[in-house]
């Protein structure tokens, strides 16, 4: 297949720049994955779709202020650092910019020496492996000095950090949001609960190679990044028990989705799992444990773009997005949402 197939054209000012004030108001397009048929809602809507026995899979993870600016202690040259993923001893792979300033050896400064980082290796894909130094606790002073990791598209500053945060994030360790989940409040989940739903916790943190483009003009050849995940013994129970008994298993993001697709066998059970998954999920693919998806709209070209096509059908998705597009949706990680059953 070639990547191509997965364009289209999006008009610049549809991609939204700020969360909304109420994040369950933002707009709901409903498609039907076997007949293509689309409905438009509200997402607070999005329990009127979910049967009790149902189960609504969260993933829970929370994203690091992982933007850092710093300057390099020879010369005062400015430095800006993404983390990436914690390895060991303080050190993190990272993404820096201009990365041909700094070669192994490079000190780089943070919040006037609070923070200081070294360059100890270059990797693959150019990414820079740094140890930090510093006193005190390192997530403080990374509060502190951090910035959220908005991706490029974004141009706004972001006021408040909790709107780049699901309202369930819990276990610090993503690079980018789960953005599916940012439409959720509280009291939505809880009405959702209340419906006899089950809601059930993974955690995937999420790595910026989701953003990564596709370089190759066919997609079978592409290689995905690797992401870390946990499937506790409680959710795996809860999942396999829903399935059993007949109910949906309603991803809530491409993350989870990824999340269970990783830690199910070829039957269908969810195991209990703490791993690393570079799972691609594009048409073709049979999907062993997922039925419907909650999912926001995706970059064109994007592996994510590939993993609805695998989900609905091409034509369909592009389809979905087209009338989207027409109907003058909000687009991207601030933007509308889409339910795929």
């Amino acid at each position: 297949m070639n990547v191509k197939d997965f364009d289209y054209d999006l008009p610049q000012e549809l991609i939204a720049q700020d969360p909304l004030e109420d994040r369950a108001s933002s707009r709901l397009l409903v498609l039907d994955k076997d007949t293509g048929k689309t409905e438009h809602k509200i997402f607070h809507d999005i329990i009127d779709y979910l049967n009790p026995g149902d189960a609504l899979v969260i993933n829970d993870t929370k994203v690091i202020p992982a933007r850092l600016h710093g300057v390099k202690e020879d010369t005062g040259a400015h430095i800006e650092v993404l983390l990436l993923t914690r390895k060991k001893d303080d050190i993190w792979e990272t993404l820096v910019k201009p990365g041909k300033k700094c070669k192994p050896g490079t000190v780089i400064s943070f919040g006037d020496g609070l923070l200081k980082g070294t360059v100890v290796d270059v990797i693959e894909d150019g990414n820079r492996l740094i140890q930090f130094q510093y006193e005190g606790i390192f997530e403080e002073i990374l509060d502190q000095l951090g910035q959220m990791p908005l991706p490029p598209y974004i141009t706004h500053q972001l006021k408040d950090k909790n709107r780049y945060q699901t309202v369930y994030a819990e276990h610090e360790g993503s690079a980018a949001a789960p953005t599916a989940g940012l439409h959720f409040t509280k009291e939505l989940l809880q009405r959702i609960e209340d419906k006899g739903v089950k809601i059930v916790h993974v955690t995937l943190h999420v790595g910026l190679g989701t953003f990564r483009p596709v370089k190759v003009d066919t997609i079978e050849e592409h290689q995905m990044h690797s992401e870390f995940y946990i499937v506790s013994q409680e959710a795996a129970d809860t999942v396999n028990a829903v399935r059993k008994a007949g109910g949906r298993i309603i991803c809530v993001g491409t993350t989870s989705c990824r999340t269970l697709e990783s830690a199910a066998d070829e039957n269908g059970i969810l195991h209990a799992k703490s791993s690393w998954t570079s799972i691609f999920i594009y048409p073709g693919y049979k999907f062993k444990i997922l039925d419907c998806l909650i999912t926001n709209f995706h970059l064109p070209q994007s592996t994510l773009v590939m993993l609805v096509s695998a989900l609905a059908g091409r034509e369909h998705i592009l389809n979905a997005y087209k009338e989207a597009i027409a109907k003058r949706y909000r687009f991207f990680s601030f933007g509308d949402a889409m339910f795929i059953h």
